[in-house]
């Protein structure tokens, strides 16, 4: 009997497929472009996959636009910051977040942009009573993501990178307060 790796013997692949063979063939064939429809469709109308637009910007110009934004907002009592309007901006850089922490109101929808001055960095998002509520989103730096996003639910998400970054990495957090309107 040959082994696994010996070469086979003779012209192999012209002798005709198994009629169980073919079966199995074919209905592997139709599971997977029933897969594969499944996930087109999901990530097009199942609302789970964040959505927005991307625009190239130099990183000295989104870290201007975002420090702009701070100055324009207001803070309240904690030196947190309150949104001039519906629109949030943060930077990320090694290893913290500009624009943070943030105070939105439940219900609003805002329009989140995010961008990276120096590397990469994930954008980890989360409700501080819940570890499996969660978005997670990829900055990039020369990249301003926006993507429209509300909080239903008042309390505080935690933000943090989940994109190793550096030797501070570990230390890279933000909050979000979500408000009462």
């Amino acid at each position: 009997m040959p082994g696994p790796f010996d070469k086979p013997e003779g012209n192999w692949w012209d002798e005709p497929v198994n009629r169980r063979e073919g079966m199995w063939l074919g209905i592997a064939g139709v599971w997977s472009l029933a897969i594969f429809g499944w996930m087109s469709g999901f990530t097009r109308f199942g609302d789970q996959n964040p959505v927005g637009e991307t625009y190239e910007v130099d990183p000295s110009e989104y870290r201007e636009t975002v420090q702009a934004y701070i100055d324009e907002a207001d803070e309240n009592e904690e030196g947190h910051i309150i949104p001039p309007g519906d629109s949030v901006y943060i930077g990320a850089f090694r290893f913290n977040w500009d624009g943070l922490p943030v105070v939105l109101e439940a219900g609003q929808e805002y329009d989140i942009h995010l961008g990276a001055y120096d590397v990469q960095h994930g954008f980890s998002i989360r409700p501080e009573h819940s570890l499996s509520q969660q978005i997670n989103l990829q900055i990039l730096p020369d990249t301003e993501w926006v993507i429209p996003m509300s909080f239903d639910d008042p309390g505080t998400y935690h933000v943090i990178c989940n994109e190793f970054c550096g030797q501070g990495h570990n230390s890279m957090h933000g909050t979000l307060y979500v408000e009462e309107p």
